[in-house]
């Protein structure tokens, strides 16, 4: 299973992204779905996730909201008055059951710029 995530780019300050993450191959399972961002020179770190029966978690509440479509194995984020200190490549990770045991699972990132 690889998750592949598209939705990052640059935007001005104040400005707004949706962010997609779809999880691709053959899937038993997947529960938790997240995003997860790393700046230049900081560690990764949660923006948000979400168990596959709606339950969320925010790392950095108030701008951002994490939802997903189950049927589509598929996670989004909408960023909302984004400032230049959301700068950072996003990666969306998942819990993914492969029959034999749950494992943790990341895509590649995606890349968000905002500029003052």
């Amino acid at each position: 299973v690889q998750l592949q995530a598209s939705g990052g780019g640059q935007v001005q300050a104040g400005g707004s992204l949706r962010l997609s993450c779809v999880a691709r191959g053959t899937i038993y399972g997947i529960n938790a779905m997240g995003w997860y961002r790393e700046a230049p020179g900081k560690e990764r770190v949660l923006v948000a996730k979400i168990t596959s029966d709606g339950r969320t978690t925010y790392g950095m509440p108030g701008r951002f909201t994490i939802s997903r479509d189950n049927a589509r194995y598929t996670v989004y984020l909408q960023m909302n008055d984004l400032k230049p200190e959301d700068t950072a490549v996003y990666y969306c990770n998942a819990d993914h059951f492969d029959r034999e045991r749950w494992e943790n699972i990341w895509g590649r990132g995606t890349q968000v710029t905002v500029s003052s």
